[in-house]
């Protein structure tokens, strides 16, 4: 599952990579057109970049709190199953412990 979770992140990593090259390759070509100067440009490409990493920053902060979320409720799963399968065993050694009894006779 943690593997799964790394390609994901890895896999949003190289899409914010390939959206920058996009955005600024789409700025440089309305600079060369003249539709915007080179300064505006790169205020831009600062507020995207700026408006990329909160919105990765927020979605990791969300995909932090499922997996611990997750991963607390599977915890206290498990901690139930481990009571109960220690109060099977505390019962099945007092049975053991038991003298064996004969035709119904202690």
């Amino acid at each position: 599952m943690i593997d799964l979770l790394k390609k994901t992140l890895l896999a949003g990593v190289g899409a914010a990579v390939i959206t920058k090259d996009k955005i600024e390759g789409a700025l440089d070509d309305f600079v060369r057109q003249g539709k915007v100067n080179s300064s505006d440009a790169r205020i831009i490409a600062e507020k995207i970049a700026e408006q990329g990493r909160r919105e990765f920053d927020e979605l990791a902060g969300d995909l932090n709190e499922s997996i611990s979320s997750l991963l607390d409720r599977k915890t206290s799963e498990n901690n139930d199953r481990i009571a109960a399968l220690e109060e099977r065993v505390r019962a099945l050694e007092a049975a053991l412990a038991e003298p064996p009894t004969r035709n119904g006779e202690p």
